[in-house]
């Protein structure tokens, strides 16, 4: 016992060994996941300079009631989604009113800002949460507003991946680089299965991309995995209600606890552009076989059980 004195000891008294690292560490950078920022009116801010990317910046804002956030971006193209209240957004000349309940509520009214229009958003009563991202344009398309009637629903996958994603700024609804899209996770399962990557390897375009997190009830909280297996780059993160996670290259999933659903709000931008939007990711092959019958050899509880009495002994 005496060569054990100086080891770390578990609440039974004994060593610690089994928590000591076994081989080569994989490195996860703690840059790629987002904690809500308690101070100011900015939630989260990404933008290339603090993340290391070419293409996107999003932000969530919280303005109280009558407060006012002002932005201009020249050279980008801006897309506002409400998260939370009610707020008035005047751009190029316009004024929308878009407001929600929840996102677990309702669909979004999105502005999209073309480069250059002077933003003015002014939250009503009850206070106003928002989410506001942007990417490299020359302005194609002109500011205006995309209705939920435009956007396309989808059920995707099954299993326990099975999902729902709302198309909010995706193909057919036009822009130059920015595409966005809104996933629902019943709790307890996954998005992004089969994994799949738009790194610019593999044959995959190129897509820098933010998951922004909810959850429902909002005390719970997901996983998100980001990972290749050419290099050394393995990240796994813990995420909670209004937390982000940054996708800055290989396959990637994500789960939610099985007390809470999960939303998430994607925002992607690269080196697609306009219609090029459609381009699809690469996946993992090891695991697309699960595509083609999502209730292959899908296990019945229990699994084992005890050897049946009688049946032993007669045996014996």
């Amino acid at each position: 016992m005496t060569g054990f004195a100086s080891e770390q000891l578990s609440h039974s008294g004994q060593p610690l060994r089994h928590a000591r690292p076994v081989g080569p560490m994989r490195e996860t950078d703690t840059s790629h996941h987002r904690a809500r920022n308690l101070d100011g009116t900015v939630r989260i801010d990404i933008t290339p300079e603090n993340s290391g990317w070419d293409f996107l910046s999003f932000a969530v804002i919280e303005l109280d009631d009558g407060d006012t956030h002002i932005d201009q971006r020249d050279g980008q193209e801006t897309a506002i989604v409400p998260l939370r209240g009610a707020g008035t957004v005047r751009a190029g000349g316009q004024t929308f009113e878009i407001s929600r309940t929840s996102v677990f509520d309702e669909m979004p009214h999105i502005v999209y800002v073309t480069p250059g229009d002077a933003i003015e958003v002014v939250a009503a009563g009850g206070g106003f949460e928002f989410s506001i991202g942007s990417a490299e344009a020359v302005g194609k398309y002109p500011t205006r507003l995309i209705e939920p009637s435009e956007m396309k629903q989808e059920l995707r996958g099954g299993g326990a991946a099975y999902r729902h994603v709302n198309h909010v700024l995706a193909p057919p609804i036009q822009a130059e680089r920015l595409i966005l899209y809104e996933v629902y996770v019943p709790r307890g399962t996954w998005s992004g299965w089969a994994p799949h990557r738009h790194d610019g390897r593999d044959g995959s375009p190129y897509l820098e991309e933010v998951y922004y997190f909810r959850t429902q009830p909002d005390n719970g909280f997901v996983m998100q995995r980001n990972w290749t297996d050419e290099e050394n780059f393995d990240e796994l993160f813990t995420a909670r209600n209004g937390e982000a996670v940054l996708v800055t290259k290989g396959y990637h999933s994500s789960v939610a606890c099985p007390s809470s659903h999960m939303m998430f709000l994607n925002y992607l931008a690269g080196e697609l552009y306009d219609d090029e939007r459609t381009t699809p990711p690469c996946f993992d092959e090891a695991h697309t076989w699960i595509q083609d019958d999502w209730d292959h050899e899908a296990w019945e509880l229990p699994v084992v059980r005890p050897p049946d009495a009688a049946g032993s002994a007669a045996k014996g």
